[in-house]
């Protein structure tokens, strides 16, 4: 079977095997943008999902202990700092996520608007 003939983001060239019906793999084949999508939106929420409750049980761990006098108050007070530093970071990895995908939603949407764009018109076709 052939290599792929993609060329990936660092300017290497794909490693995988072509599919039989084009002369790339699955992974870079044009039909399967929108499941490549699908799969890489699941994928974030799903880390997401996997840390909160993490998180949330550190948390009552962490208020047991100082409620019953295992832990002083404060390495309990820094731990829940750093706690409070790893939620922002994964609040931060969201909307970083949901504008990547806004923004290809946009371009997608101005690429179809230039499709109906009239001569000497605007970017928006008026």
């Amino acid at each position: 079977m052939a290599r792929c003939a993609a060329i990936k983001a660092n300017g290497e060239r794909c490693r995988l095997d072509a599919t039989e019906k084009h002369d790339m793999c699955w992974a870079h084949a044009p039909e399967n943008r929108e499941k490549r999508r699908a799969r890489a939106s699941r994928g974030g929420k799903a880390k997401a999902n996997r840390e909160l409750p993490a998180i949330k049980t550190l948390l009552q761990d962490l208020t047991d202990k100082v409620l019953a006098g295992e832990l002083p108050t404060g390495p309990a007070a820094v731990a829940n700092q750093l706690i409070n530093t790893r939620l922002r970071a994964i609040e931060v990895e969201r909307k970083v996520k949901e504008t990547d995908e806004l923004e290809e939603r946009l371009s997608r949407l101005e690429d179809l608007a230039g499709h109906q764009r009239k001569p000497g018109g605007t970017r928006w076709g008026t």
